[in-house]
């Protein structure tokens, strides 16, 4: 009976090790923190599913109610021990912009007299999770504002499954407009000509989708001047990218749940699912799907060679007609930004997109990059080979790994050289 502790002890140790483990490429570093990160990510997903199953509320709400004690901690620890010496002097106030919640972080320098620069942000978490004013968010609008000697605007948009798709993109579109209005540029003594528009995931969709609005309304007097962009979402018609493929598996985001927060995003039944994966929503027969919108986003022409390897395209020849008609968002270019035309991408601000190589989304922000070149844009790529999804939120407490502390500098000295 004395071992049987010890045989308990070591089957429950065996069994948690199985549970965390997962391969992952050599050129990612510290790479148990991000098993951990991303087993502790699968358990609250699973334990949130489960809560859902015995009918006690959407299992994004659960996930939400779990974090929100580990996301408050994100303003303890910038000033602390991240690394980052931020100073104390940044002013933070929370306000509506036309209806639409905002944090406004301003600087402690400039605003008497002195024209700052500008950031609206939009945040990431498959348009259902995470919050500007908590956690990461938060932490980095305040070290933004700081180090910038910006105004940074971070947009509270409304989430899944409150509300659906297009009702984030208006608020975030609604928000922008009321900003740039010269009174309230007046108002935080903003530089109209110095003006950015920002966003990671889903909130790099977001931001690229108020870009592209705002960039071609001849009623705004102000327009954005830079947009930055980091690791977009931007199309949903092609989940065989390589980056796709390659990166299916992989932490913070795989293949699968980008497919449901497309699927959530835009309304979608989760009885589609597996049609989407497999491609058959963007089959030939969808009279829908043009030869030109196809194109717009064709990765064996859009991606350079060092990303397409020898992976081959996924073109379903019949698939299921009645998806993108039950789906209308999938062709909507609010929502997949990479099916704007030429003329659209022309008029759109100078541009920085970072990307990651161990991300499925690696391949949406490369080909936004050539698109908008094509388009006589000036463009910045930043890739990290070994980045990961949502790395750059992970630079602060308790993470802290080190791709995420380049990436968040290198966005910075970018918008600090550019803005």
């Amino acid at each position: 009976m004395r071992l049987l502790p010890v045989v308990v002890t070591l089957l429950l140790t065996v069994a948690v090790a199985y549970y965390i483990y997962i391969p992952l490429p050599d050129d990612i570093q510290e790479p148990w923190k991000l098993m951990l990160l991303d087993a502790g990510f699968r358990a609250t997903m699973q334990v949130a599913f489960v809560i859902q199953w015995l009918g006690f509320g959407n299992y994004i709400q659960s996930i939400r109610s779990s974090t929100e004690g580990i996301e408050g901690v994100g303003v303890a620890v910038v000033g602390s021990d991240s690394g980052w010496g931020v100073k104390p002097g940044v002013r933070v106030s929370d306000t509506t912009f036309d209806g639409v919640s905002v944090r406004v972080y301003e600087p402690p320098a400039g605003g008497e007299g002195h024209l700052r620069r500008a950031v609206m942000y939009f945040h990431g978490g498959g348009w259902a999770l995470c919050s500007a004013k908590k956690g990461s968010y938060d932490a980095i609008a305040r070290l933004m504002s700081d180090e910038l000697n910006a105004v940074v605007v971070s947009v509270e948009y409304r989430l899944y499954p409150e509300v659906r798709f297009p009702e984030p993109y208006l608020d975030c579109l609604s928000a922008a407009k009321f900003f740039l209005s010269p009174e309230v540029l007046a108002r935080y003594s903003v530089d109209p000509e110095r003006v950015a528009v920002s966003g990671d995931s889903a909130g790099g969709n977001l931001a690229a989708a108020v870009a592209q609005q705002i960039s071609t309304d001849d009623s705004m007097s102000v327009k954005f001047s830079v947009q930055a962009l980091i690791y977009p979402v931007l199309q949903a018609l092609d989940f065989h990218t390589p980056s796709y493929l390659e990166n299916q598996a992989m932490p913070i985001l795989s293949r699968t749940l980008m497919v449901q927060f497309w699927m959530q995003y835009l309304d979608a039944e989760p009885s589609l699912l597996h049609l989407l994966l497999a491609n058959n929503h963007s089959s030939l027969h969808q009279s829908a799907i043009t030869p030109e919108l196809r194109a717009r986003l064709d990765w064996t022409v859009l991606l350079p060679p060092k990303y397409r390897k020898n992976f081959k395209p996924v073109v379903v020849e019949t698939g299921s007609q009645e998806v993108v008609k039950e789906v209308p968002g999938l062709l909507d270019v609010r929502a997949a930004l990479l099916l704007a035309g030429p003329e659209v991408l022309g008029k759109c601000p100078r541009a920085y997109v970072l990307t990651c190589e161990y991300d499925v989304l690696r391949d949406d922000g490369l080909m936004y990059v050539r698109r908008l070149q094509d388009a006589g844009v000036s463009v910045t790529n930043d890739h990290y080979d070994d980045g990961f999804h949502g790395c750059l939120s992970f630079s602060f407490w308790p993470t802290h790994f080190k791709v995420g502390k380049r990436a968040l500098r290198g966005y910075f000295s970018w918008l600090q050289k550019n803005l």
